[in-house]
């Protein structure tokens, strides 16, 4: 049982190490990925809230937006950097819109502490080129 304990114990320590966390890629190269394939359109000043079905945060860079086929990406004008996955979004808006003006708190996933807020920027759509 000590022998287990252990080697669990060695292998936690070894998944908290600076080589495993550099397996995680870099989050610009996260974001070109999931827009591969698909082209920017003009960016817009605010998105409505209920079409969106998923959002998904990309560390210290962008907050990615589903609605239909189309991802909407928005660069925060401040707060990027306080930007993690494993955060959860806390969004509170007037009225059905979610628009550039705005602020979105986040909080720890664990805890539910606060972990900082950001301040959104434009929303650039991304679509998929139409096919012939």
């Amino acid at each position: 049982m000590r022998h287990l304990i252990r080697a669990l114990i060695a292998a936690a320590a070894l998944a908290a190490t600076p080589a495993a966390a550099a397996e995680k890629p870099d989050p610009e190269a996260r974001l070109a990925r999931l827009l591969e394939g698909r082209v920017a359109g003009e960016p817009q000043k605010c998105i409505t809230l209920s079409n969106v079905s998923s959002s998904q945060v990309i560390d210290e860079t962008a907050i990615v937006y589903r609605i239909g086929s189309t991802l909407w990406v928005n660069r925060p004008e401040g707060g990027a950097e306080s930007l993690d996955d494993d955060d959860i979004l806390v969004t509170r808006t007037i009225g059905s819109q979610l628009c550039n003006i705005d602020t979105i708190e986040l909080r720890d996933r664990s805890s539910r502490m606060y972990a900082g807020f950001v301040s959104l920027g434009d929303f650039i759509p991304y679509r998929r080129p139409a096919t012939r």
